[in-house]
Formats: structure tokens, sequence, C-alpha cells
């Protein structure tokens, strides 16, 4: 039997609404009271964030993953207080990252890039932290984007 792949989005480290989820695997006889207890505890670690989770179900079995996107992953380099994400929707987050830490986000997203060098992918975490609102090394995103367009700063080979 083919296993059916079902993604969806919730809140790290909080019960799913099990009247939701039951529309969702209901229907391949899995309880969606026991799916959002899984879902909570495999999104403990991203406490306050929406983030989303790819549930692969066979044989009557569950198996939750988290798959977070890149501003997840910025997130999570800057260790926010969790609370302070539930309380305002849509804010433009305050906070400097490490350009180490920007490639490292963008190698754990290189899987899911389009580009086709490390170097694409950066600048796409780069995008990302344009929008959230940080800046890298204490530059702009959009400088530090420059400065590797112009070959002053080296993204390191995969």
């Amino acid at each position: 039997m083919q296993p059916k792949i079902i993604y969806l989005r919730c809140v790290g480290g909080e019960l799913a609404s099990a009247h939701i989820l039951a529309k969702k695997v209901g229907a391949h006889g899995l309880s969606p009271v026991k799916i959002a207890q899984d879902l909570a505890r495999a999104t403990a670690d991203w406490k306050g964030q929406t983030v989303t989770c790819k549930l692969t179900i066979q044989n009557q079995v569950a198996k939750v993953e988290v798959v977070p996107s890149a501003s997840n992953l910025l997130l999570k380099e800057l260790k926010l207080n969790p609370s302070d994400l539930k309380k305002v929707k849509n804010v433009r987050q305050k906070g400097n990252l490490t350009f180490e830490q920007i490639v490292d986000v963008a190698r754990q997203m290189r899987s899911r890039s389009m580009a086709k060098k490390l170097e694409g992918t950066v600048k796409e975490i780069l995008g990302t932290a344009q929008h959230i609102g940080f800046t890298v090394n204490g530059q702009t995103p959009h400088s530090i984007c420059e400065s590797i367009n112009n070959g002053e700063l080296k993204v390191p080979d995969e």
C-alpha cells in the first residue's frame, strides 16, 4: 500500500485542534487526538512558531516529521523568547546574525533550494533575513549580498 503524505501547519509545542485534524486524518482511520499529541511532541523545539509538518501515513500508522521554513530556521538561530512570537502577528523582528549562521541555515535548506550552488542558497536566506528585519554582521542583508556579488565575501563550498 502506498503511503499517504499530508502537510499541516501548526503552532510548535501546542496541541492542534482535534476537530480540524479529524477532517484530514479521520478518513485514514487515525485518531485525531493521538495525532495532535504526536504533533505537539514533534514540534516542541519550535515552541511559539508556526511550522509545517509532514504526516506520512502507512498501514494506519502516522509518522510526524517537521519541515521548517527558512524563516523558522533563522528565528531559531536567533533564540528568541517563544512567548514573544505569539503576542503580535506579522511583526518585524530585530536581531543580528553572523554570516556563519546564515551559511548553516543555507546548508540545511540546500535540498529544497532551486539554486545551483550554495552561494545562491545563501542569497535566498539573506533575502528571507531582509524580509524578517534581521541584520547580518551589523549590516543589512542586501549589502552582504552585494559583497558576495562583488567577490569581497566568499561563500564556502558545499
